[in-house]
């Protein structure tokens, strides 16, 4: 999987999503082959599509695009 395809995914999955998702959740929906998210992405992402992600509650971080 490509950069700009992983982008596109998140940011469509996100979207549907404004409540926000966690990364296991968006991994387990999309049937995304990372265990865990390359930090280089994500920052891109963070610039991009304006993704957040936010701590609540658990240990987990909440994703969501602005």
């Amino acid at each position: 999987m490509r950069y700009v395809e992983f982008r596109d995914v998140i940011e469509t999955e996100l979207k549907r999503n404004r409540d926000g998702l966690t990364w296991a959740e968006l991994r387990d929906r999309l049937s995304l082959p990372y265990d865990r998210p390359c930090p280089t992405w994500v920052a891109k992402l963070e610039d991009e599509i304006n993704l957040t992600r936010t701590r609540e509650g658990g240990r987990a971080f909440v994703w969501r695009v602005g």
